[in-house]
C-alpha cells in the first residue's frame, strides 16, 4: 500500500510539473495551446456575466432587506447551521415602540399625545409587514440566488478548471510527441496522447452541457424575479392602505384653529391643551 501511495504520489507530482512546464512555455508563446470552439467559449462567457451579476444581485437584495451588515452575517451564519433566524423588530417597530412611550408620556388626552400613539401604531403595523416582506423576498429572490451559486455555479467552476487541467495535459503530450526522437519514445508519446485527447474531449463534452444548462437557470431566476416583484406589489399595497387610513383619522381629528388677523395678515391660534392647567394671578 505505502509503494502504491509512494507512485501515485510521485505520477502526480510529474504531472502537476508537466503543467506548470507546459502553461509557462504557453505564456512565453513557445508552445502551441489547444482552443475550444467558439459555441463552447461563447457558453463559458455567458457562464462567467451570469455568475458575476448573480453575486452582484444577492449582494445588493440582502443589503436592500437586511441594511444592518450584522445582521446579514448573523443570518447567513444560522442559515447554514439550519438554525432559525433570529425574530428581530424592526427599525419602523423600534420607532413605533417610542412614539408610543412618547405619546402616552405626554397625555394621551393632549392633541400630541394622541396623534403620537396613532402615528406609533400605524409604523408598528408597517414594521410587522416589512418583516413578512423581507422573509417573503429572500425565499423569493435570495434564497434561489444563494443556492445557485453554492450549487450549480460550483460545480461550472469545478469541471471547468478540470477541463483546464485536461487541456494543459494534452498539450503537454503534444509536445512530447513533437519533442521525441528514438521510435520508441514515439510511440509510447503518441499513446499517452491519444489517452489525454480522449479524456480532454469527454471532460469538454461534461464541461459543455453544464454550461448550456445556463439557460435553464435564466428561466428559473425569471420566475423567481416575478415572484419577488409581486411580493413588493403587496407589501407597497399594504403600506399605502395603512398611511391612508392614519392620514384619515388624523384628519378627522384636526379641528379648526381660530384665525387672527394682524396686519392684513391672518395668524394661526393654537388653543392650549385640554388638560393643561393655567397659574392663578397673584
Amino acid at each position: 500500500m505505502d509503494s502504491f501511495n509512494l507512485k501515485k504520489f510521485a505520477r502526480d507530482a510529474g504531472s502537476a510539473l508537466s503543467r506548470v512546464v507546459q502553461l509557462t512555455e504557453e505564456k512565453l508563446g513557445t508552445s502551441e495551446r489547444t482552443e475550444l470552439d467558439a459555441h463552447f467559449e461563447n457558453l463559458a462567457e455567458r457562464s462567467d456575466t451570469t455568475k458575476l451579476w448573480s453575486e452582484k444581485l444577492l449582494a445588493d437584495t440582502e443589503a436592500v432587506l437586511t441594511p444592518n451588515p450584522g445582521n446579514r452575517v448573523e443570518d447567513y451564519l444560522f442559515d447554514k447551521i439550519d438554525k432559525k433566524r433570529p425574530n428581530r423588530l424592526s427599525n419602523l417597530e423600534y420607532l413605533g415602540l417610542d412614539m408610543i412611550d412618547a405619546g402616552n408620556e405626554f397625555g394621551p388626552g393632549t392633541a400630541y399625545g394622541s396623534a403620537l400613539i396613532k402615528v406609533g401604531q400605524c409604523e408598528q403595523k408597517l414594521g410587522t409587514i416589512e418583516r413578512d416582506f423581507t422573509a417573503s423576498a429572500n425565499h423569493a429572490l435570495v434564497a434561489p440566488l444563494r443556492k445557485f451559486l453554492e450549487g450549480e455555479m460550483k460545480t461550472i467552476m469545478r469541471e471547468r478548471g478540470l477541463l483546464e487541467t485536461k487541456r494543459l495535459d494534452l498539450d503537454a503530450c503534444k509536445n512530447r510527441v513533437r519533442k521525441a526522437r528514438s521510435m520508441l519514445g514515439t510511440t509510447n508519446a503518441e499513446q499517452d496522447l491519444r489517452v489525454a485527447q480522449a479524456e480532454f474531449d469527454r471532460q469538454a463534452e461534461i464541461t459543455k452541457l453544464l454550461l448550456e444548462g445556463i439557460g435553464s437557470s435564466h428561466a428559473s431566476h425569471l420566475r423567481c424575479l416575478h415572484e419577488f416583484v409581486e411580493s413588493q406589489v403587496r407589501y407597497y399595497a399594504q403600506c399605502h392602505q395603512f398611511m391612508q387610513e392614519l392620514q384619515r383619522d388624523m384628519a378627522s381629528d384636526r379641528k379648526p384653529s381660530p384665525m387672527l388677523r394682524i396686519n392684513s395678515e391672518e395668524v394661526e391660534l393654537v388653543p392650549p391643551e385640554s388638560n393643561s392647567t393655567n397659574s392663578s394671578p397673584n
